[in-house]
């Protein structure tokens, strides 16, 4: 049975580090600052490595001393939130192949969230 509090805790925190991901690698083709900052853009993360770690935890506990629900949920909400702000920052559109690519994605996750053992 899934922990709610933990897992609310978790999907927020691994929401929050790919958005600032996103934006820590990503910025430099939209603000030319940031090519010029690389070095302080790289110290952002031991932030998100933080909130990262503290995502595992919570979502250890979540889902009941499993990895691989968590893990399987960090990377298909990465791949939906890469594809939405790319195509909102960057202006690529979003084809079948991605598309069918993000719906494997809510997929994943769907099964991981709702399929008991």
């Amino acid at each position: 049975m899934i922990l709610v509090k933990e897992f609310v805790l978790f999907v927020v925190l691994v929401f929050i580090s790919q958005l600032v991901i996103w934006f820590q690698l990503n910025g430099q083709f939209i603000w030319p600052s940031f090519t010029k900052n690389e070095l302080i853009l790289s110290l952002i993360g031991a932030p998100i490595s933080w909130m990262l770690i503290r995502a595992t935890k919570y979502g250890y506990i979540a889902f009941d001393g499993i990895l691989w629900p968590q893990r399987l949920i960090a990377f298909a909400t990465g791949i939906i939130l890469f594809s939405f702000f790319t195509w909102l920052f960057m202006n690529e559109g979003i084809n079948t192949k991605t598309s069918i690519c993000l719906l494997l994605a809510v997929v994943i996750v769907l099964i991981q969230v709702f399929w008991k053992n």
